[in-house]
């Protein structure tokens, strides 16, 4: 089956990380390369790490500005067909093997649900409602060409994955495909349920303009003024 790369950033992630390895390790689908990058975790991080090295396509560590820059060098290393970016809190499930057996457009990102708080999110969305919310990185599995036209920009320090899906929506030669498969329990405690993006916030608009038209970017504006984002 074609390979696909799972990408784990860690910080002292001692306390997460092995059971989000396990996850992986219990996956049905045969081929998954996984690529950690640790930004010097002082907490037994990379012991874990050394731990598993048997099963770990790549790793290394050492200081970085954030979760983008870290991401942005495992793209460096990434291997096969398709990419996936895992939290090192986040656990797996069996539907994760489900939606790789279907992975067969190379032009297509494929995204479906999460679990978080114990609710399932976020269904099959509109262009409206990726421009306004996004999609859970956890959900999304991308082609690994697209990484060869896009990268994070790391002026948004926790939701660039958000701008790089702008930016593909955009694209005329990527699609996207909705599976409705429960892949990913995602903790919410991580960096991104955690903390606000001002400076996505500030260009947000902007960008919805820029990736999604003028229809969609008025609906915005105009939901966003009645207080109904």
């Amino acid at each position: 089956m074609p390979p696909i790369s799972i990408i784990i950033v860690t910080y002292n992630a001692a306390g997460t990380l092995q059971a989000c390895l396990d996850s992986i390790y219990r996956q049905q689908y045969p081929s998954l390369k996984i690529i950690i990058i640790d930004g010097n975790s002082t907490d037994g991080t990379v012991d874990i790490i050394k731990a598993n090295l048997n099963k770990i396509y790549y790793w290394q560590s050492e200081p970085d500005t954030g979760i983008y820059d870290a991401m942005n060098k495992a793209l460096k290393h990434i291997t096969g067909q398709w990419v996936y970016f895992l939290g090192a809190d986040d656990e797996l499930y069996d539907d994760f093997s489900k939606l790789a057996f279907e992975l067969e457009d190379n032009n297509a990102i494929y995204y479906a649900n999460v679990r978080t708080r114990g609710v399932i999110r976020s269904g099959k969305l509109s262009p409206y409602q990726m421009a306004k919310h996004g999609i859970f990185h956890q959900a999304i599995i991308y082609p690994a060409w697209v990484f060869g036209r896009y990268t994070f920009n790391t002026k948004y320090k926790v939701v660039a994955d958000n701008a790089l899906n702008m930016q593909c929506w955009k694209d005329p030669d990527i699609r996207f495909i909705y599976k409705d498969y429960i892949i990913t329990h995602f903790n919410h405690t991580g960096a991104s349920g955690a903390v606000r993006d001002l400076a996505f916030e500030k260009d947000k608009s902007a960008l919805i303009l820029k990736n999604y038209g003028l229809r969609v970017w008025l609906r915005y504006l105009v939901r966003r003024v009645k207080g109904r984002g």
